[in-house]
């Protein structure tokens, strides 16, 4: 598979940094961006690269030459007029003639290469993007993925007042088959992220590979600084999905949210004070952040899949707004008893995703690489505890919701942000 780095940008917004040379040329630690892109590429097995180039293209073109040295082979396009993220693939298009892969030059990352091919080839999607949930979701452009991970909407900011959407945004890396050029123009300045990609699901196969890797772009001096460091600490390299890590698995209703009975009404989600500055402080962690949620309001029939949605959309966008992000939400619709007036037959089935069953979090382990020794369950009910021993995972409970009155935890605490301090102190020494 053939690589297409875009680095033509300027970096107006990194200041005197990338004042005299370009942005992908910006050093972390002692090696341009563009040159820890090129190594995560090869490790890969991936070695012929094509540079799109333009401000100050003789920079790159000078340090990197053909690419033997950095055992690899490199061609260059340099745009003499910009035309966007997209112009300059276009003029390529005779060197890309099966599926290949495409990343922004400003990007920071270190993912497994290979599991996105994998999932790219299952999918037999024609258009992959890298995708993943933010911290800043209600000024970000976003996305919509369907169970199967298929995209079938894009949500371009500004968004509008009391609208929900999934947290969900495209971090600048794609793998395209050669359709793709059919929805490009020769000589016409798009970009992928605004004119390309929201026309494409009703003619495309378009797939999102959600992933918790990292993944930053340079694009302001604030993230530089942040990169650095995460780069000298070894975080960009711990993070990669070879690698195991632990996780914090979260009871939904009573932990996350005030507990009512059975929420169906999307009025009536309110979070637990506090909850938002617990999971933002995960999400300053290695661990991942992860619901796990009952909901048998679909099988009783009180709302439908896509209306429990909107009340995890409406979740996500509380979070955001407070600078917080889950990784994954996971639940279960089921429910095992039949024979109630307006019930839904089709979720009336014994499953293994119930809690206290464990199928949720295998589900995830499997998805996300989880080293269950280092992970520990959350919850409010004996439910969650038991489902958090039944996988062999430490427990943790709170006193909110149920409170935890017939569950037997390792730990108590009286709330999530309480349970979450303790963690995150005990995952630390």
């Amino acid at each position: 598979m053939k690589a297409v780095i875009i680095a033509g940008g300027k970096g107006t917004r990194m200041g005197d940094i990338s004042k005299e040379i370009p942005k992908p040329m910006i050093q972390i630690g002692s090696k341009p961006i563009l040159e820890h892109q090129i190594n995560i590429l090869k490790r890969y097995g991936i070695s012929e690269i094509i540079l799109i180039t333009g401000h100050l293209s003789n920079v790159i073109e000078e340090y990197f030459k053909d690419g033997k040295e950095f055992g690899v082979n490199i061609e260059y396009y340099t745009e003499t007029i910009p035309l966007g993220t997209t112009g300059g693939l276009k003029e390529i298009e005779n060197k890309l003639v099966e599926d290949f892969l495409v990343l922004y030059g400003d990007i920071m990352f270190d993912i497994n290469i290979n599991k996105l091919i994998q999932f790219h080839n299952q999918k037999s999607s024609k258009c992959t993007l890298v995708i993943h949930p933010n911290d800043h979701p209600h000024d970000s452009d976003l996305l919509e993925v369907n169970e199967e991970g298929r995209i079938i909407a894009f949500h371009p900011k500004p968004h509008q007042n009391k609208t929900y959407y999934n947290n969900l945004v495209n971090a600048g890396i794609y793998i395209f088959s050669t359709e793709i050029f059919k929805h490009i123009k020769k000589g016409k300045k798009e970009d992928f992220g605004k004119d390309i990609f929201p026309r494409l699901p009703q003619s495309l196969l378009v797939y999102g590979y959600n992933t918790a890797e990292y993944l930053k772009d340079m694009g302001t001096k604030e993230r530089f600084d942040e990169v650095k460091k995460d780069l000298e600490n070894g975080k960009i390299k711990r993070l990669n999905a070879q690698n195991k890590r632990g996780a914090i698995f979260i009871d939904r209703d009573g932990t996350i949210n005030v507990k009512k009975d059975h929420i169906y009404d999307i009025n009536e989600f309110e979070l637990i004070p506090g909850v938002s500055e617990a999971i933002r402080k995960i999400n300053h962690t290695e661990l991942l952040a992860i619901l796990i949620t009952n909901q048998p309001v679909v099988a009783r029939g009180l709302c439908s899949i896509k209306e429990l949605e909107e009340i995890h959309k409406k979740m996500e966008s509380m979070l955001g707004q407070n600078g917080a992000k889950f990784d994954a939400i996971y639940y279960c619709p089921h429910h095992p008893d039949k024979g109630y007036q307006g019930e839904n037959i089709t979720y009336k089935v014994r499953c293994n995703c119930r809690k206290p069953d464990i199928g949720l979090l295998l589900k995830a382990k499997e998805y996300f690489n989880i080293d269950f020794k280092k992970s520990f369950f959350v919850g409010d009910s004996l439910r969650d505890i038991s489902c958090g021993k039944n996988a062999g995972i430490k427990t943790v409970g709170v006193k909110t919701g149920e409170g935890c009155i017939n569950g037997k935890p390792d730990y108590l605490f009286p709330d999530l942000n309480a349970a979450v301090n303790f963690i995150i102190q005990i995952s630390n020494s």
